[in-house]
């Protein structure tokens, strides 16, 4: 076989692979994911004689604390869900129902398609809404709060405990007085933010859980960050190329024809 036969070979071959990846990287890539807010530090580090710079984003740390129904539980208790929080406190007479009604709304908006008993799908968000005043907020009068707004206790908690853990973490964590045009006291949280964390336990996103564009916008980078892939997973490529069966039948067929193509014209060539 010539040079030319060869390199058409390898056309027939590649060309498809290489297209389909092509295609199917590309327009993930085109994809616009939320973007991390909390910077810790920038790191510096050289990697085949090339400078590389990495930003290290905020891990949100870990909290333990009560839920309505009375269970000790933790951020990290729900690995690999996408967690949206905030902050209230249930004799809030101004900003706290309505807050607590559109997270309501928010949590219906996840309702498995076609369930004719509209069963949340708790297995993608884990809504959290923290107490600022937990010397009244007891587990008994969260319950109570959570059943008025008819909460799913599968996958929102109302939580209570130190005071001390909450505003740590309302600030240190979840910094949620950073990016905000509305002033936040220190002493007191009231604020309309909802706060979106990633799988990674870092923040991707802060909304006003009064505004239903906000609100809308959180609804559409949850589902981005569903689509989102893990960069500690090694690559899938190869192991997709080969699972591929359906592309190679296609390139076999071209390899085939272009086998018989080569014989018919050595055979008009003599």
């Amino acid at each position: 076989m010539n040079k030319k036969a060869l390199l058409g070979l390898a056309v027939a071959v590649l060309l498809p692979v290489f297209c389909y990846l092509v295609l199917k990287y590309t327009s993930e890539g085109a994809v616009d994911l939320p973007r991390k807010y909390l910077l810790d530090t920038v790191v510096t580090r050289v990697d085949n004689g090339k400078m590389i710079t990495d930003s290290i984003w905020h891990t949100t740390a870990n909290i333990r604390l009560q839920n309505q129904l009375g269970n000790a539980v933790s951020l990290y208790d729900k690995p690999g869900k996408i967690i949206v929080a905030d902050f209230f406190f249930t004799s809030c007479r101004s900003i706290c129902p309505r807050l607590t009604a559109n997270m309501a709304k928010l949590q219906e908006s996840f309702l498995r398609g076609g369930n004719i008993r509209k069963k949340v799908d708790s297995s993608i968000v884990q809504f959290i809404s923290f107490t600022v005043d937990p010397e009244h907020d007891s587990v008994s009068v969260l319950k109570d709060y959570a059943d008025r707004f008819h909460v799913n206790h599968d996958n929102w908690w109302m939580l209570t405990g130190s005071r001390d853990s909450i505003y740590k973490f309302a600030f240190e964590e979840l910094k949620v007085d950073k990016f905000s045009e509305e002033p936040i006291s220190p002493d007191f949280v009231h604020t309309s933010r909802f706060v979106l964390i990633d799988k990674a336990y870092k923040v991707r996103g802060y909304y006003n859980g009064l505004d239903s564009v906000s609100i809308a916008k959180l609804a559409r980078d949850i589902g981005l960050l569903m689509l989102e892939k893990d960069k500690t997973q090694k690559s899938s490529v190869f192991t997709e190329i080969i699972d591929l069966s359906w592309l190679w039948l296609i390139v076999i067929t071209l390899i085939i024809f272009f086998v018989v193509y080569m014989r018919g014209r050595r055979k008009i060539n003599g």
